[in-house]
């Protein structure tokens, strides 16, 4: 196993030395590491978070982990594995038309162009403890779309699955992420876990899947990077009630143990949102770090890995306190899928796509992927014909749809068609009992 080069600054907090010391090391003044057990500090306002660990995350056998959860006590039942894991066969499937919410979804292709898309849903218009995840598929290039599973973790139990993510690894792996917890978070129960569970053959509509591990604290809702070296990194975060929420989780065995290497912090404590944040390795070898914030996208950058991050500064790219979407291409340039012009800060609408040549610092293009209002987080994947499927959703509480589009970077940077790839609207779900109005 490779271990993580972390800095010497972070190496002498771990063993014990005060952070005076740093100035020994000739670190950057503005770039933090992020804290041991002992330093770490919520704000004032928040809860008290269990503190970030450096040891690796792994899966553990039952009740032999400290993550193991107490069967006794119902505030630590997030920690639980899930206890119904449904097909469409199953008697208690929950049948699209007894939906009344679902929303942010995710796509990987596989390169036999499968697709696979997740979102999640629940038979009431709220976010809460009814909300389960849902798992589709389609072989023939998203013209048609079939459900294949339900991650639902306690049935009429508090606890809510939601934020899925699905990627397909180096190795052709198809990870399906989720996130677990019990809302409201309290003091007692704070601790959302992100799980998953991985199919090694996903060019089959019904591949074998491992069983459900919780791999980390927090919530991701996008794509893992992998960097040069190998090392992952999943963008997992604690939210807006804790420091140093928007963290990078490192693997560097593959998917087989997960530790924290680092985080931004999001300050001031009023500018902090759910992160959502995405990682952008650099040519120079660095990582930028986009974060949704209340003021729209922050960034940071890390020279070491993810190990230390500087401080958060507001972003050039101008966007509403929502979800984007940034991904490097195979010509090495970056997809940029927001809403609205580079330059303004629009409402959820008008979501384009633009490319950066110079890794982000400038921009070009706007491909207009639906302009209309209520629509949002997109996430997507290219595939090596140089297509760019893309998903996002329409009114999460009444038409409750879920779409595909399907684009090129030649379409994006032209701002117009160019291309025959270009797909839009076309449907990956739809709900059937219109509701509320989307948030």
């Amino acid at each position: 196993m490779k271990l993580p080069a972390y800095p010497l600054p972070l190496l002498l907090s771990l063993i014990g030395f005060p952070a005076s010391f740093g100035h020994l090391t000739g670190a950057l003044p503005e770039t933090h590491h992020f804290p041991t057990q002992a330093e770490y500090r919520p704000h004032p306002e928040s809860p008290a978070p269990a503190g970030p660990t450096r040891k690796a995350m792994t899966p553990a056998a039952p009740g032999s982990s400290e993550d193991s959860p107490d069967t006794d006590d119902p505030n630590r039942a997030y920690l639980k594995a899930p206890e119904h894991i449904l097909t469409p066969a199953d008697d208690a499937y929950p049948a699209v038309e007894t939906r009344r919410f679902q929303g942010i979804s995710s796509l990987a292709v596989t390169p036999g162009g499968r697709l696979w898309a997740t979102w999640y849903a629940g038979p009431t218009p709220d976010e809460d403890e009814n909300n389960y995840v849902v798992l589709a598929t389609s072989g023939d290039d998203g013209k048609t779309w079939h459900e294949v599973k339900v991650v639902d973790p306690d049935g009429p139990g508090p606890v809510r699955a939601f934020d899925p993510n699905i990627w397909l690894d180096p190795q052709g792996r198809l990870w399906w992420f989720w996130a677990q917890h019990i809302r409201p978070i309290t003091e007692s129960r704070n601790r959302a876990g992100v799980w998953a569970m991985v199919a090694a053959d996903p060019e089959n509509d019904t591949p074998e899947w491992s069983a459900p591990r919780r791999l980390t604290d927090g919530v991701m809702m996008n794509k893992p990077t992998v960097l040069p070296s190998g090392r992952w990194l999943l963008p997992a975060s604690t939210w807006r009630d804790t420091d140093f929420s928007a963290r990078a989780v490192a693997s560097d065995d593959g998917g087989k143990t997960f530790e924290v290497a680092g985080a931004a912090n999001v300050l001031p404590v009023e500018h902090r949102r759910f992160d959502e944040h995405m990682f952008v390795d650099r040519r120079d070898g660095s990582i930028r770090m986009l974060v949704r914030t209340t003021y729209g996208i922050g960034e940071s950058v890390s020279t070491d890995e993810g190990a230390t991050w500087t401080d958060l500064k507001p972003s050039a790219i101008q966007h509403p306190s929502a979800r984007f979407f940034i991904r490097r291409l195979d010509t090495g340039n970056l997809l940029l899928v927001k809403h609205g012009p580079i330059d303004e800060t629009t409402g959820r609408s008008h979501l384009k796509a633009f490319v950066s040549k110079d890794d982000g610092d400038t921009w070009e293009g706007g491909f207009l992927i639906d302009e209309r209002s209520g629509i949002s987080y997109p996430d997507g994947q290219q595939t090596a014909d140089g297509t760019i499927y893309l998903t996002y959703d329409y009114q999460r509480r009444d038409a409750m749809t879920l779409y595909l589009a399907t684009f090129t970077e030649a379409d994006a940077r032209a701002g117009e068609a160019v291309t025959e790839k270009v797909r839009l609207r076309v449907p990956i779900s739809k709900g059937s009992s219109p509701s509320e109005e989307v948030r």
